[in-house]
């Protein structure tokens, strides 16, 4: 008889302390030449991330010239005094490094990603490329070609058609956010290097710029990297800027751009509110997730698995503009498409959404998920260098205190349903959002006017 075998197992792992999370906090000091630096010392991330913040908004742009600050910040990257750009990319290459750069309102962003053995080398393309860029007749001419060859593209895609459209409904025609962020075909053709050069030299300057660094630190005097690259940058203090109020129509109406035949509609319903400095944010990012963030959100949870109108349909906030003083704005919005036949029907529902959650509010549970998600998945969002140095800056970008967003969390936290369901009412309220639908005017119209949620009218592409 032979003896049955037995199976050894080994011990089964005990979990270990849970650990508290916060936001990184940074330290920050400011350079010689006036430059500010964030730095912020993360063991084991050994791909370091840059982004250095340039106060050139886009309403700094000279009239007729909208597309300068994006083609500036594209040259960053097309030669300097010492290399060619073809030059300059190969020793990015060399360094293993990506360098990219884009324009929006509040200013002009630069990114660079490396290994942290290659930092100096990196930083200090990187400091060339600010401190003096080529500008180069032909890569401007280039880059301007390029960025006209993009706007077609654009004018044909629905969600870009709509949000180009929402903000020229919002905003007065006068306003620089009424208009696309990378210029018209117009104002793009006129741009040439003394044009970019002009931009350069009046709003490029360590004096108002700020370096965030975020990365594994260990081993490297980054103080004197940063005195060796971008602490040679030099310019002058440079003058305060006025900023322009924000101000926007948000009477509630419904534009369609028509495109016949389109067998969807492209859906974006907007109007403006509070920045981030005011004290609702954190309810009003709350409740906004609960109405649109995820697929379980009350949006999806209808049109999408109830109704089968969409594939999905969301519900945030982007900042416009970030100001202590709460001249800022965000863009509250509304977006999503729908098969053509059934715009009117998923209108009509997404209303009643609105209208049910302002007679009867969120529910605890749905409050309870939306910060389970929005909170317990920070560690997970912020495990790589990169994200936590975008955050960095945005929080600079935005004149938000560098604890900004480990505040949030505790507050996101803290928030209870009533005060989620008062910010996300208030800020969608149902006369007073402005509907933007791309689409077949002549299958939609009728149907859409039928609803009663606003003035109707239609615009061609």
């Amino acid at each position: 008889m032979t003896e049955a075998a037995t199976m050894q197992f080994h011990p089964q792992p005990q979990a270990g302390t849970a650990k508290p999370w916060a936001f990184p906090a940074p330290e920050r000091g400011t350079l010689p030449n006036g430059l500010t630096v964030l730095r912020c010392h993360r063991p084991g991330q050994q791909v370091v991330a840059v982004e250095i913040n340039l106060e050139a908004p886009l309403d700094a742009e000279p009239e007729g010239l909208d597309g300068v600050a994006t083609i500036m910040a594209r040259a960053f990257n097309e030669g300097t005094d010492k290399h060619s750009a073809e030059e300059f990319a190969a020793e990015l290459d060399r360094c293993g490094a990506t360098m990219d750069a884009h324009a929006d309102h509040p200013g002009v962003r630069v990114s660079l990603e490396v290994p942290v053995s290659r930092l100096p080398k990196a930083l200090g393309l990187l400091a060339d490329a600010l401190r003096a860029p080529a500008f180069a007749d032909s890569e401007i001419e280039r880059l301007v070609r390029n960025r006209l060859d993009e706007i077609p593209h654009e004018a044909a895609n629905p969600a870009r058609r709509a949000a180009k459209e929402l903000s020229r409904q919002l905003f007065p025609a006068t306003s620089r956010m009424s208009r696309p962020r990378q210029g018209t075909e117009e104002t793009v053709a006129a741009i040439d290097s003394a044009a970019v050069r002009a931009f350069y030299e009046k709003y490029v300057r360590p004096a108002t710029a700020t370096l965030v660094v975020v990365g594994d630190l260990t081993g490297t005097d980054l103080d004197a990297v940063l005195a060796d690259t971008v602490g040679a940058w030099t310019g002058s203090p440079g003058e305060p800027r006025p900023v322009p109020p924000v101000t926007a129509d948000d009477r509630g109406r419904v534009v369609i751009v028509d495109r016949p035949g389109a067998v969807q509609t492209q859906l974006l319903i907007g109007r403006i509110g509070p920045d981030r400095h005011d004290r609702v944010w954190p309810a009003q990012v709350l409740g906004t997730y609960c109405l649109g963030g995820t697929l379980t959100s009350r949006l999806d949870r209808v049109l999408r698995e109830e109704k089968g109108y969409t594939y999905g349909v969301r519900a945030f906030s982007q900042v416009l503009r970030s100001a202590p003083d709460g001249s800022g704005a965000a863009m509250l919005a509304i977006s999503g498409s729908v098969d053509t036949p059934n715009t009117g029907p998923a209108l009509e529902d997404l209303w009643k959404v609105l209208r049910v959650l302002a007679a009867e509010g969120l529910t605890d549970a749905e409050r309870d998920v939306a910060v389970q998600n929005l909170v317990g998945v920070a560690p997970l969002k912020y495990e790589m260098a990169a994200s936590v140095a975008a955050t960095l800056a945005d929080q600079v970008e935005q004149n938000l205190p560098d604890d900004f967003q480990a505040q949030l969390y505790r507050q996101l936290a803290a928030t209870g349903t009533v005060e989620a369901t008062a910010a996300v009412v208030n800020a969608f309220p149902e006369d007073r959002l402005v509907t933007v639908l791309v689409g077949d005017a002549a299958q939609i119209e009728e149907p859409v006017r039928a609803l009663g949620i606003g003035e109707v009218s239609v615009v061609t592409s």
